[in-house]
């Protein structure tokens, strides 16, 4: 991959990050979206596609390294995400407060930065969809497409410039 498509990927895994903190912040049709333990984790994965493509954007000998950081980024996120997915569709599994928040909410980021980091929603609430999909729904395919995309990049052979 070129250094324009590594900043592309990061900036793109950034604005999803922005788009999940508008929602938290504004809400959408008059529900808040507070953020569960995984949704925090999913921006963590985010976060760390974002960082892992802007590093091998900017250091060309370590290019493959951060390059297979993203893809582990990205896996973890679809593991994440599709858990969270799997909670939706059976609430019942969920048993309210997440020990998880507790354990996520100790940590210097999440009280450094709580609009950012601080877990304050339930994993399996149901809030309203946004085109059809809920937002760990659409977290999980934006993963799998960008998990998709950095694997066969990863091992795609780059062509000599003439």
């Amino acid at each position: 991959m070129n250094r324009a498509q590594y900043l592309s990927i990061s900036l793109f895994s950034l604005s999803l990050v922005i788009f999940a903190v508008i929602l938290q912040q504004t809400g959408y049709q008059g529900v808040s979206f507070l953020p569960c333990p995984l949704c925090i984790l999913q921006r963590i994965g985010y976060f760390g596609i974002a960082i892992s493509c802007f590093l091998a954007a900017g250091i060309s000998p370590l290019k493959k390294s951060f390059h297979f950081l993203a893809v582990l980024s990205a896996a973890f996120g679809v593991a994440i995400a599709g858990k969270q997915v799997w909670l939706l569709s059976h609430p019942e599994a969920s048993c309210g407060v997440d020990p998880l928040e507790v354990w996520i909410n100790q940590f210097q980021l999440a009280q450094g930065l709580p609009w950012l980091f601080k877990a304050d929603g339930i994993c399996s609430a149901k809030l309203p969809t946004i085109l059809g999909l809920q937002v760990p729904e659409w977290s999980l395919l934006w993963f799998l497409v960008l998990l998709l995309f950095l694997t066969l990049t990863l091992f795609k052979k780059s062509v000599p410039k003439r």
